[in-house]
């Protein structure tokens, strides 16, 4: 289970290695909630490596270490998948189209590509379909 947000600051954390470990004991991360849990002692001491004293250093590297090998494994399974929209975004500036230009290529309404794009209208099936063909892509990536 995630422990509540507590907005770690650097200058609140222990400056010894069993201080830190009752802050957040450093073991192997086996799900998204224990590496969020890690993240957010990573993120409280990130840029004050140059402080850290030795304790501190070597707590910091077993929690870095640990976050890095989930990270390996898991963030493959993961993958970030950019949104629907964005996809759009970048396929009509390729190729130097406007909200207009979508409006005619889905046969619509002249307003439709401003709704689409500002998020106020959704894609159709049919939608889809015309976009993926015009842009060679898998319907899948507006979805």
């Amino acid at each position: 289970m995630k422990t509540k947000s507590r907005n770690l600051k650097f200058a609140d954390l222990p400056t010894d290695y069993l201080g830190l470990c009752g802050v957040f004991v450093p073991r192997p991360i086996h799900d998204r909630t224990g590496y969020e849990n890690a993240l957010e002692i990573i993120e409280a001491m990130a840029g004050f490596e140059e402080e850290f004293n030795a304790d501190q250093n070597d707590y910091f590297g077993v929690i870095a270490d640990f976050v890095a090998a989930y990270e390996s494994s898991n963030m493959k399974r993961e993958a970030v998948r950019p949104k629907p929209l964005t996809v759009l975004r970048h396929l009509l500036e390729e190729n130097g189209m406007s909200a207009g230009d979508l409006s005619r290529l889905l046969g619509a309404d002249r307003t439709l590509g401003a709704k689409i794009l500002r998020g106020d209208r959704n894609l159709t099936v049919p939608h889809l379909r015309i976009l993926a063909r015009r842009f060679k892509v898998s319907p899948d990536l507006f979805i």
